[in-house]
Order: structure tokens, then sequence, then C-alpha cells
């Protein structure tokens, strides 16, 4: 019987092992996809107890809990303690086995607090008593954290009104990780929104641009684009839920920014026309400025009005869903090659059985400018373990070029979601280790360490500019 996370923990061959420890193990982290709050960056923010870092918005624990039959105030609540909170949460966790937060939340214990107790009810004191402990010192600050885990960058998710302040004071203060803000302009995207014509008069005033139609809309984002190029930003984000193929005019684009501005309701084929067109111009404004583009697709957002997470949910397409959704995309990616548009981009699905779809769709544009121009996301939201990442992985192999995946991300708010990205190298390298065993591909162990340390770091320094 193999003892639970040791140091080989999913390295199941002599090969997986070597390439881990001597290869994937001491690379930098580029997390160039999470959800952290540049405040606390800037702030050398620190934590109060365990459960303000761990469970402070932390939806995916959320959702465990209340799954568990725990009382929403013991997720979000204020009249909980720090302690009652932690504590339900130790009695979920048993009930998590299978589940990747199991793995998660062990390995976060192991990694940043060297404690190798399982939680449960019966350790949940001591090891709330030690976290705590630990964490009133300095190397345990938030800037401390990114250290300890060998972060050399983090992209942010911001939005075009942002000021990015703690931006920019977290690069004057000398902190020699870099924060570099992404630009997600999903609220001037959402015209469907009730508080879409509030949203543009924001970034009116923050623009400085009077906005009466659409094209003035743009104007003001693209001085924004251009305040957040001059903050360092070379990467986009966009969260749809599928791509759009809705033919426009220029013409009818105004009637219907004009008709949201006055809070008339659109039918549902104007809100795709609009987003269709939206998506084009932010994808050439990207473009023009040697960004890289990222797409995160398949999920329904915002799905309980009643709930305080944020998850979504697979759209579930069937395959005549999947084959229209196909369709778009490759519609809006040839629109963008054929003006001499379309940058470098990656693609995200929430829906595992779009990982052929993307895989092959990767082929249709890459036009050798750069080594893996278009990108096929890694398993993304609920496909971010284990089973999802290996299948997002396998896909990419037989359909295109592994060695050029750009790797791993936290897609995370947390300073304690680093051990994601050496998840994520233990199951690239056990991986190519069990091929190797099988005769599937040679023990060139130069070769293949070579492609482990470009898939967890090399790969993504080269591809997106930051330097």
């Amino acid at each position: 019987m193999k003892k639970f996370m040791d140091e080989n923990f999913l390295l199941e061959t002599t090969t997986a092992q070597e390439l881990y420890h001597n290869h994937a193990a001491k690379m930098p982290i580029i997390d160039y996809h999470c959800h952290l709050i540049p405040k606390m960056v800037a702030d050398d923010h620190k934590f109060k107890s365990i459960t303000e870092l761990w469970l402070g918005g932390d939806h995916y624990k959320w959702r465990a809990m209340r799954t568990n039959g725990v009382d929403e105030r013991y997720c979000t609540g204020t009249d909980t303690t720090d302690w009652e909170k932690f504590e339900k949460w130790a009695e979920t966790v048993p009930y998590t086995l299978r589940n990747p937060l199991y793995h998660w939340t062990h390995l976060e214990l192991k990694t940043a607090f060297g404690i190798d107790k399982l939680l449960s009810p019966a350790t949940a004191r001591e090891i709330f008593d030690e976290c705590n402990e630990k964490l009133k010192l300095p190397e345990f600050s938030a800037r401390g954290l990114m250290r300890h885990y060998g972060v050399e960058c983090v992209c942010t998710t911001d939005d075009p009104v942002d000021d990015l302040r703690y931006h920019k004071q977290t690069r004057e203060s000398g902190f020699e990780v870099k924060m570099i803000p992404a630009w997600r302009p999903d609220k001037a995207m959402n015209i469907e929104k009730p508080d879409f014509a509030d949203y543009v008069r924001q970034l009116e005033q923050v623009s400085g641009v009077s906005i009466a139609k659409f094209s003035d809309m743009v104007d003001a984002l693209q001085k924004r684009h251009d305040f957040f190029h001059e903050q360092g930003c070379r990467l986009s984000d966009h969260g749809i839920e599928e791509f759009y193929d809705e033919p426009y005019t220029d013409s009818q684009i105004d009637i219907i920014f004009e008709k949201a501005m006055r809070g008339q309701m659109l039918s549902t084929y104007e809100v795709r026309q609009y987003k269709n067109c939206f998506l084009s111009v932010m994808a050439e404004m990207d473009a023009d400025s040697d960004w890289t583009q990222q797409f995160h697709y398949g999920a329904i957002r915002d799905n309980n009005s009643l709930m305080y997470d944020r998850l979504g949910a697979d759209t579930g397409f069937d395959s005549i869903g999947e084959f229209t959704t196909a369709k778009a995309m490759s519609h809006f990616l040839d629109r963008l090659n054929k003006k001499g548009k379309l940058t470098r981009t990656i693609l995200y699905t929430l829906n595992p059985c779009a990982n052929e779809v993307i895989a092959t769709m990767l082929g249709n544009f890459q036009d050798g400018s750069c080594p893996g121009k278009i990108q096929f996301g890694s398993g993304w939201w609920f496909n971010d373990q284990l089973d999802g990442m290996t299948r997002q992985m396998n896909a990419l192999s037989v359909l295109g070029l592994l060695s050029r995946f750009v790797g791993m991300l936290t897609d995370s708010r947390s300073f304690l979601s680093y051990p994601r990205h050496e998840y994520f190298r233990r199951l690239l390298c056990n991986l190519l280790g069990n091929d190797v065993e099988k005769g599937l591909i040679p023990a060139d162990m130069q070769l293949l360490g070579q492609m482990v340390e470009d898939i967890s770091y090399n790969n993504a320094r080269r591809y997106f500019k930051f330097y």
C-alpha cells in the first residue's frame, strides 16, 4: 500500500519521479490567470487566521460545505467566528474523498505549513492553532507566501475602469514578483445586464470620453486599453457562455447600444449580434497591441440568485450544440485571421466533451509566427482536477503539440493555491513516465526533462511577452 501524499504523490513510475524531482519541481511559477486581490499584494497583507486565508472567498469550499449540510452562516455569514467556520470545514473535509478539495487541502497544509496530519474534527483545533501561530510570522504574509512558492509573475483580473493603483504601488515598492494586470471587459460586453448603462457611465467618467453611441464606447475602451498597456498589461480575458456568429452592421449595433442605454429590452438575437461585434473589436484591439487573448467559454454563470458563490454550470452541449459552437468559434477566429488581426489566443472550455474540438481547432489557425500561437488552455474550473487536467493533456497530445503548451494557472484568489501548479506538474510527469514505461515514447531523459521544464515555465515566459 502506497502512503498518502508522500514525496512521490501521483508519480507512479521511477521515470515520473525523476522528471518531477529533477526538472519540474525547480521551475518558477508564472501564474498568468488568477483572481488575487491586488491591494493584498500591495499592502503585503497579514492574515488574521487560517480561516481568512483559506475560506475567505473560496467558493469551492463553500459549495462542499453546503452540500454537506452546513448552514450558510458558516460559509459567508458575519455572525460566526473564524474558529466556528474552520470547524465546519474540518467536519466537511473527510466527506470530500475523491473530490479535488481533499488533495488540495492536504497539499496546501503540507507545502505551506509543514503539516502532514489529515484534517478532521479530531485534528481541527490543533491544526487551526498551529496555522494561526505560523501566520504571525512575516514569511506567511501575502508576499511571503508568493516567495515561498517560487512565484515569479502573477496576472490579476481587472476591469477596464480599474485605476490599477495597487499594481503601480507594488511595482514601485521593489517587490521582486511581477504583478501584471489583465484586461477583463465583460461588463462592457454584457449588454443584457440591468446595470449595463450604469457601467457605461462609469467608463465614461474614468476615460474622460463622452459616450453617446457604440463607437464612443470603443474610443473610451481604447483609451483604457492604452492605459493598461502602459501599466504592463499584455493579456486580456473574456468570460463567455459561447462564441457568437450572428451577422451585424454598424447601424444595427448603434441601435442596439442606444436601446440598452435607454433601458429597453433587447431580443436574444440583438444581444448575440452585439457580443459578436464587441468581441471582434476587442480582439482587434489586442492584436494591435500585440497582447495575448484568452476566452473562457462554456459556463452558465449566476444560476442561483440566492446563493453567495458565483460558480457556473456546464452548458451541457449535446453533439449538435457543440458542433454549432465550434463553427461559431471557427468563423470568429477566421474573420480575425483574414484581417491579420488574430493575436496569440488561449481557448478554455468548461465542457470536457469539447476537448477534442478545441485541440483540433488549434491547428486551423497556427501560422508559424510563434510556437503554439493558438493554445488549448489547461483544465479549467470544474476540470481543474486530476481527471480533467489529464484529459486535456491527452487531447492536446493527440491532436496538437503538448511540448508547446504554456501550462498551468491557479484561477484563484487564494495565496495558498500555488500547489495547483505542483499538482499539474506531477500529473504531467506521471503521464510521460507511464508512456516511457510502456515503451510508447523513448526514455530520453534529456529530451523529456526539457519538455517538462518548458511546459512548467519556459513556454509561458516566451509566449506572453511580459519580460
